[in-house]
């Protein structure tokens, strides 16, 4: 099967996968539920409140079994992940050409210099919040070399609003590929002058660095030769009210998992990443060989989500890479759930038309594994809803189950302390539970529209927020280091 109709298919192989997962592990619930009594008990609660309960669980066994299963598989997946990393750091074959123990054998011995820092920052029409994300950047500790604003077919101050910033501008000449194809006509043009320890940087015109972020990644470009990437991590900016908030809970969930995996990273997030030229150089080799992808190109133009592509891309050479705990970012957040709808069916599209393109590979594993626990996660809070919908229409009382409201305190109290350090207002959203299980179904939608337009070969849009001068959160002074 090539590998353009594969990629048609990938969320129908996915959603088969996590289907029949679902349908068996159904049966097995159903079929090892003890019937204790026809009816429900009932009891009076604190002296108080007259309650009807069941006290019906499923089986020990059963219980067992599944608790094992899911332990089995993650174990299993981490297991893989770290076996088929290691064999690749050891890897001296010429496909991976990033491998870290290929990179340390050609440079030993050699001094490329200290690492300089040029950023490359794509800008389409974004004068209300470039300000904020250069005052953040030439404030920085370590402050780059260079910062190039690229100015993709801007037809509002973006370019004056850099040249008043003191930066350099690179304009783009009839680019229609988007980001990535302003990125490639910008790395073309920089690229051959780079050296070996002349970091890039790719940040989004609406990030803002926290101070020691460069510092921090040039410390371990400095320190390890075979490293190729630094990603950050990123979390929500203020505001937005609810839905501001259920997204900062959700990015202090991911950089917590990331913390955790001691910064072995899924994505270097388009949000702010550091790249090696010989990492960026060795992609655009390798377009259309190992590679998906038009030879020459560093960035994929017919990639929805161009930075985890990279990422992947990277990976399936061999590169090591990783998002230290200082390397932080602030990222806008979708001001609407139009404009998040649009964002997140990008995102997921993007996603699954990438591992379609790469198949499953060592490198890909762990991507394939986490679309099917999405998928799963998709078919059981929607059959969550499902039940407790007929329960609500099929009963004339309220009836509690003291095992599964015991596994909802377990599930609240992981909700709290995931999100812990986001202060009060995001341990009390997560502590209510249901505003986000509610934003949790509206992200599996967007899954389910992801999966229906690639499967039927849908035109995806790449959508841009544009934002307004008056959004700014106050005013900025530029402050020169030159």
């Amino acid at each position: 099967m090539g590998r353009g109709r594969f990629r048609r298919i990938v969320g129908l192989v996915i959603v088969a996968a996590a289907g029949s997962a679902s349908v068996l592990v159904s049966l097995a619930a159903v079929s090892g539920v003890p019937v204790f009594g026809e009816h429900p008990a009932s009891g009076v609660l604190l002296g108080v409140w007259s309650v009807r309960y069941d006290a019906r669980m499923p089986a020990v066994l059963l219980i067992v079994a599944a608790v094992s299963g899911a332990l089995l598989i993650a174990g299993g997946v981490a297991l893989l992940e770290r076996t088929f990393s290691n064999r690749l750091r050891r890897s001296l074959d010429p496909g991976n050409p990033l491998a870290p123990r290929i990179v340390m054998a050609s440079t030993r011995g050699v001094y490329a210099g200290p690492v300089t820092v040029t950023v490359v920052i794509p800008a389409h029409n974004e004068e209300a919040s470039l300000p904020l994300t250069l005052a953040a950047l030439l404030g920085q500790s370590h402050f780059p070399e260079r910062v190039i604003v690229v100015a993709d077919n801007c037809t509002d101050g973006t370019v004056a609003i850099a040249r008043d910033a003191g930066v350099e501008v690179f304009e783009t000449v009839q680019n229609t590929r988007k980001k990535a194809g302003a990125l490639n006509q910008t790395l073309e043009w920089l690229l051959p002058e780079q050296g070996d320890n002349d970091v890039v940087m790719v940040m989004d015109a609406d990030t803002r660095l926290d101070d020691g972020f460069i510092e921090a990644a040039v410390r371990r470009f400095s320190d390890d030769r075979a490293l190729m990437a630094v990603g950050g991590l990123f979390h929500g900016e203020p505001g937005r009210g609810l839905l501001g908030q259920l997204q900062r809970n959700e990015y202090i969930r991911y950089a917590r998992e990331i913390r955790r995996r001691r910064g072995r990273v899924y994505v270097l997030t388009g949000t702010a990443s550091m790249f090696r030229p010989a990492a960026l150089r060795a992609v655009a080799r390798n377009r259309g060989l190992s590679v998906p992808g038009t030879p020459g190109d560093v960035y994929d133009t017919a990639a929805l989500t161009e930075d985890n592509e990279l990422t992947i891309a990277l990976k399936s050479l061999g590169a090591l890479m990783i998002s230290p705990v200082q390397c932080t970012t602030v990222t806008e957040l979708m001001p609407s759930w139009r404009a998040l709808w649009a964002q997140r069916l990008r995102w997921q599209r993007g996603a699954l038309e990438n591992i379609g393109a790469y198949g499953i590979t060592s490198q890909t594993l762990r991507y394939w594994a986490q679309q099917l626990g999405i998928a799963y996660s998709v078919a059981a809070l929607g059959s969550y809803f499902l039940l407790l919908t007929l329960m609500v229409l099929a009963l004339d009382d309220w009836i509690w189950f003291p095992f599964w409201l015991g596994l909802g305190v377990l599930f609240s109290i992981e909700r709290v302390v995931t999100v812990w350090r986001g202060g009060w207002r995001a341990r009390l959203l997560a502590l209510v539970i249901f505003p986000e299980l509610i934003f949790d179904l509206f992200l599996n939608v967007v899954y389910v529209k992801g999966i229906v337009d690639i499967t039927l070969g849908r035109r995806a849009d790449w959508k841009h927020v544009i934002h307004r001068i008056e959004d700014r959160e106050r005013p900025v002074v530029y402050e020169s280091r030159h």
